[in-house]
């Protein structure tokens, strides 16, 4: 006797990424799984009287959407502060501020996201907060995180006005009257001022992958559960049912694991082992106790994330060349130095983690690359799928030795200036005319055979994938540099079976195939009918993750 289908999606124009049968009408769903595509009769057979039946009004539906690159414990966090992005003038920001600490006079501190680098044409200092805000805490964060400017009252109150020792890479920038002008440049200097609002535990899986001290209370945990929650529900309404974190720590995985048992897990998530240069390799014991405890289809861990440079906007992502006008100055002191790192790869390789590293600028991405192979030459070949994340430049001659390497090119193209929220400039002036053609490519490293992921690293960008996707395929063409827009199909397959490929899961996710997992997005109109610009006015209609409808936009009609 067949089985019977739980959820049918029908009068569907069903993309299924599956090569062997790439189109079909309809989607059946059982006991969490895809138990049948076809067409709208075939599947009308395994109707039952419980089966839930959805007619998609010749609407697209793909497999669930994977986001192979966000941090979304901060993201939930921060979708409660002070949304900066495109707010721009001295009077646009004293406004903001001001309207935000009206509505929340509680707050320990004000945070305030997305902020331009050049929002008054010129770097921010305390003294320009002070004057919107002198009376309390204020601390306002780049869209890429790597730098924040805060104000008198948050400096001195975390300790840090007259400045802090710091491990390398990290920097509180000092004037010249011995006093913090107010800039703080990556993670570490950040976190005095982030730990007063009683939000740090939150960024301690990215500022140093530590445990948060003192420890969470159950207070803690539950006000930690809300704010993932929130994460979560926020990319349920964006069809995303996997979720690559990309900071973690054993708190992290604690807080989800309590959703799960709660049934408040809408996505499957991955959280990897953070090691910071303060880590030695020794530690990757906990990478792999990670690994142990948490290996299932809903929460895993299984691979250790690493920084290596910065960001190019403020010059600290590590380059090969010199930055233009700064005759001698490649960017910050990379983090890992190129012995240690290799014995990194290597020891990490040897227990069969999967590595993940953040890396910009092209001296990063080689010396990336670098350790990818001393990994290989010390411990043979195997399928480990490394990756590097943003590879936001690189040298012509490092282009190959991805998939030479089989390295997965874990790129968000909502980065790239001018093509949704981030502007051309200063960024572009920033890397320099004559690098222009090794600036973010996509569509150069698929054509040399890379493994191609996609993601928006939200909440440092909109983690919406149609938005995303429209972008993939409308980005503008720099002068002097190739075409790196992609096709529809090469932007799906990254948000589905590259992301599947990039997490070792292509087995049974990624594609809409009897008996891959029952993760499903269902569209507001057809993809392939609207055009490449008007992608992202689509929303998602629903999100099914494991059989469970965990968005559904009609229900808020």
């Amino acid at each position: 006797m067949a089985a019977t289908a739980d959820l049918i999606l029908r009068n569907a124009r069903v993309l299924t990424m599956d090569p062997d049968a790439p189109r079909a009408q309809a989607v059946a769903l059982a006991a969490g799984r895809v138990l049948a595509v076809g067409t709208d009769a075939d599947i009308a057979a395994l109707a039952g009287p419980g089966t839930r039946q959805v007619d998609a009004g010749g609407a697209s539906v793909l497999p669930g959407f994977i986001e192979s690159h966000l941090h979304l414990f901060m993201g939930g966090t921060e979708l409660a502060h002070l949304q900066l992005l495109g707010v721009q003038g001295e009077a646009a920001l004293r406004s903001a501020i001001h309207a935000y600490a009206a509505a929340n006079p509680d707050r320990a501190v004000i945070v305030g996201q997305a902020c331009d680098y050049t929002i008054l044409g010129r770097p921010l200092t305390r003294h320009d907060l002070d004057a919107i805000l002198p009376d309390r805490p204020v601390i306002l964060l780049a869209a890429d995180h790597h730098t924040a400017w805060a104000n008198t009252a948050a400096l001195d109150a975390a300790g840090i006005l007259r400045g802090r020792a710091l491990s390398p890479g990290n920097e509180i920038v000092m004037g010249t009257d011995g006093l913090a002008t107010g800039e703080l440049r990556e993670f570490e200097a950040k976190a005095p001022v982030l730990a007063l609002s009683g939000e740090g535990r939150a960024m301690a899986g990215i500022a140093t992958g530590e445990e948060p001290v003192p420890a969470p209370t159950a207070a803690d945990i539950e006000a930690d559960c809300q704010a993932m929650a929130r994460g979560l529900a926020h990319c349920a309404r964006h069809g995303l049912t996997t979720l690559v974190n990309m900071d973690g720590n054993l708190h992290t995985l604690n807080v989800l694991d309590a959703l799960r048992r709660q049934d408040r897990l809408t996505a499957r998530v991955r959280v990897p082992f953070h090691y910071r240069p303060h880590r030695t390799p020794a530690d990757l014991v906990i990478a792999t106790d990670m690994a142990e405890r948490w290996n299932d289809d809903w929460l895993s861990s299984g691979f250790v994330k690493m920084f290596m440079d910065g960001v190019i906007d403020s010059t600290t992502a590590v380059r090969l060349d010199d930055y233009p006008g700064q005759p001698g100055y490649k960017g910050a002191e990379a983090l890992h130095a190129p012995d240690r790192f290799a014995e990194i790869c290597i020891e990490a390789d040897r227990r069969g983690l999967q590595i993940a590293v953040h890396a910009i600028g092209d001296g990063a991405v080689r010396r990336v690359l670098d350790g990818y192979e001393a990994a290989q030459k010390a411990n043979g070949r195997r399928d480990a799928r490394h990756r590097i994340e943003h590879i936001e430049l690189i040298d012509p001659a490092d282009v190959p030795r991805l998939a030479a390497l089989g390295v997965t090119a874990s790129i968000q193209p909502c980065h790239v200036p001018g093509g949704q929220d981030f502007p051309l400039q200063e960024t572009l002036n920033v890397i320099g005319r004559h690098r222009w053609p090794d600036a973010y490519l996509c569509r150069s490293l698929a054509e040399a055979g890379a493994a191609i992921a996609f993601g928006s690293d939200w909440p440092v960008a909109d983690p919406n994938p149609l938005r995303c996707i429209q972008t993939a395929l409308t980005r503008p063409v720099y002068e002097g540099a190739t075409d790196q827009r992609v096709s529809l199909h090469q932007a799906l397959a990254a948000y589905t079976t590259g992301g599947a490929h990039a997490e070792h899961t292509d087995d049974r996710k990624g594609m809409l195939r009897p008996g891959y997992l029952g993760d499903l997005v269902m569209l507001s109109g057809d993809i392939e009918a609207v055009a490449p610009d008007e992608i992202g006015s689509l929303s998602v209609a629903m999100t099914v993750c494991g059989g469970r409808v965990v968005w559904d936009a009609g229900e808020l009609a």
